[in-house]
């Protein structure tokens, strides 16, 4: 489902962000820059969702839903503090929408005429090579 751009922005704006040190390897800028960043939505409490909505945001992401009911995202990818933070809001933009779009059920399809045919003709020769296993009759 693809939510409109006021959505969207309703969405970063109800989030709370944090920066913190980034780990790994990087030298002095990751021991003196703040790059990593923590996202956190609170799904109670974002009135641009249905009631229905946050049950299906809950359901399908429940890996990533703390017990506060908060939505908690990290990304320390990139040098700069920004660039994480446009990442990781658009990871969240993409998580929320995979988790609203609908499952699209299944039709079940018949078999075609030529598929129905190889299955015969391979039955046929499995049961040739069974026969001609067997000990001759006499």
């Amino acid at each position: 489902m693809k939510l409109p751009e006021n959505i969207k922005t309703d969405i970063i704006n109800q989030c709370t962000f944090s920066a913190s040190r980034s780990g790994g390897p990087g030298g002095q800028n990751v021991n003196k820059v703040n790059t990593k960043i923590e996202v956190r939505l609170v799904i109670q409490a974002c009135d641009c969702f249905s009631e229905k909505q946050k049950q299906l945001i809950r359901s399908k992401l429940k890996n990533r839903i703390s017990n506060d009911d908060e939505l908690v995202l990290f990304e320390s990818s990139e040098r700069s503090q920004l660039r994480n933070k446009e990442k990781v809001s658009t990871r969240l933009i993409l998580l929320i929408q995979e988790a609203l779009t609908p499952v699209k059920k299944r039709i079940r399809t018949k078999p075609t005429a030529g598929s129905k045919q190889k299955r015969l003709l391979g039955k046929k020769l499995q049961a040739q090579k069974k026969q001609l296993r067997q000990k001759p009759n006499m």
